[in-house]
């Protein structure tokens, strides 16, 4: 399947099934902007506490908190946002189409690296069981030539982000002669700057000491409430701030599905340090963000690091943990070494000390902060997009038949069970269906649904991930038994029914994942 398909796949199916509407759709839409539908408001739930119950719950030294999408100007004043927060801009003449500049170069970086890959390619087939990848990659004279072209580019990108070159990114664009993604011309504007924040007024006043702005990302409020949090909770240093909240950027360049939106939830935590500790902390938060993922079921060869090498004006270390998309590796999840910087702007802006008395050291800390930043929809789209499944399997008959199923992680899925008599005209078998629902959803997120044939319920259940199906039949009016249909292997067996509600709480309760996840913190070595 190729990347494009797939993920048109995936967008049509996550609207055909309730996960993910266009906004404002009867409008005929607002580009970059979605709704979550009934089940994939519960998906997005299940992945939030997922995360949360991570975070907070199996850290005794992690708080949260739920800090204001609206705060005081100075804020991003302090943050650097006002001054700082823009992206480089470019226009086609031709096309009419708008691009981030930076983003156009690292389009041609990849090309660039899909030539040594399919210079690898074909080495391998020539020389078979012979073919030393590391040494072909080291020696051969193609290969390295496309390497040091990537690391020139590279540093020249770099160069001129730092010192916002925008005339020298524009000679870039035009000396490698990157071409218009959807007309193929190069008539390209000069590259330019735009804010990334959306403004709007405090009351009636229309000057700017009246504009307040939509927060871009919500570490800020977990900064300005530091002292807050640290004096009503006792923490000690090393501690942490988690956030889980909307941000809103006015990307001009949204794309992707809900990979890239102008209105998205963040999860945000802010881990308090003692300075010089701040590389080991990172090390060791890198490490934990990674295994979380993999928690959730991701390959290991569908997960990646990716150390910057352009810092943001915060950091001192950053890097990136991509996910295997269907339109390839990208960012799902930052790490950042963020230094003193934003509690000693909001010091310095707003009078207050934001200090940590250290009663050991007798003295007082300003702290070094490592971030993690997952975001939401971003998982959302990981989850679904590893989830999503087009196989052929048996149907009643034994012959194959093509089915479009969603194998999600039991404890995620946004039913965990569906409760499906085998015909809706027995009222025996309806009411002892909905005696069972009644009592399953009191535990559980359930679904009750008679209509149409078993079999077509079957796909209805398979398409939305739930990953257990219990028919109520014939057979349970003698003997008080079910049928429990897997998901994943079709398998069905039979269990009385006062055994249904352990057996499927068992099997889809948060709690697996967590205990999974509880497993390797404890592989984790210790920070000294």
């Amino acid at each position: 399947m190729g990347e494009e398909t797939s993920l048109k796949k995936i967008t049509a199916h996550c609207k055909e099934y309730g996960f993910i509407f266009p906004s404002s759709e009867i409008y005929d839409g607002l580009a970059a902007t979605y709704d979550y539908g009934p089940w994939g408001v519960l998906l997005k739930q299940n992945i939030r506490d997922f995360w949360w119950k991570s975070m907070v719950q199996l850290h005794e030294n992690i708080v949260g908190i739920d800090a204001a999408i609206f705060m005081h100007p100075t804020t991003w004043k302090a943050s650097g946002h006002v001054d700082a927060f823009h992206d480089p801009l470019i226009d086609n003449k031709d096309s009419k189409k708008r691009y981030r500049a930076d983003q156009l170069v690292e389009m041609h970086i990849e090309k660039l690296q899909q030539k040594i890959e399919r210079e690898v390619q074909k080495a391998r087939k020539r020389f078979k069981e012979a073919f030393d990848e590391d040494k072909f990659r080291s020696e051969s004279p193609r290969v390295q030539k496309y390497q040091d072209e990537i690391q020139q580019i590279r540093q020249r990108l770099h160069t001129a982000l730092q010192n916002q070159d925008w005339k020298d990114l524009h000679a870039l664009i035009l000396e490698l002669e990157i071409a218009d993604p959807v007309s193929g011309s190069r008539n390209w504007t000069e590259v330019r700057q735009f804010n990334l924040m959306f403004s709007t007024q405090l009351s009636n006043i229309a000057d700017e000491r009246g504009t307040l702005y939509l927060r871009p990302e919500t570490a800020q409020g977990i900064f300005v409430n530091f002292s807050n949090v640290l004096k009503t909770t006792r923490q000690k240093l090393p501690f942490g701030i988690a956030q889980v909240g909307k941000a809103f950027r006015n990307e001009i360049v949204a794309r992707q599905f809900i990979f890239r939106m102008r209105e998205f939830e963040q999860m945000e935590m802010q881990f308090f340090v003692h300075p010089g500790t701040e590389m080991q902390w990172f090390e060791h938060w890198k490490e934990e963000r990674m295994r979380w993922h993999q928690v959730l079921g991701f390959p290991a060869e569908d997960l990646q690091f990716h150390t910057h090498e352009n810092l943001a004006h915060y950091a001192n270390a950053a890097v990136d943990i991509e996910y295997r998309f269907p339109f390839g590796f990208k960012e799902i999840e930052g790490i950042h070494s963020r230094t003193d910087f934003d509690l000693k702007q909001h010091e310095q802006h707003s009078g207050k000390k934001l200090r940590y008395y250290d009663p050991d050291r007798q003295e007082h800390v300003l702290p070094y902060v490592i971030e993690t930043s997952i975001g939401l929809d971003r998982t959302f789209l990981a989850v679904l997009s590893h989830a999503y499944t087009e196989e052929t399997v048996p149907d009643a008959e034994g012959k194959p038949t093509p089915r479009t199923v969603l194998k999600l992680p039991a404890p995620l899925a946004p039913i965990k069970c569906a409760i499906l008599p085998l015909v809706r005209t027995d009222e025996r078998l309806t009411r002892i269906a909905h005696a069972l629902f009644d009592e399953l959803k009191l535990y559980t997120q359930c679904h009750y649904e008679e209509k149409d044939t078993i079999g077509r319920r079957y796909r209805r259940q398979d398409a939305i991930g739930t990953p257990y199906c219990i028919t109520v039949d014939f057979q349970t009016i003698e003997d008080h038994t079910v049928t429990i249909r897997h998901r994943d292997t079709l398998q069905q067996e039979r269990i009385p029914l006062d055994q249904v509600r352990s057996a499927i709480l068992q099997k889809t309760e948060l709690q697996t994942l967590l205990s999974d996840f509880y497993q390797h913190l404890q592989d984790l070595p210790a920070v000294p």
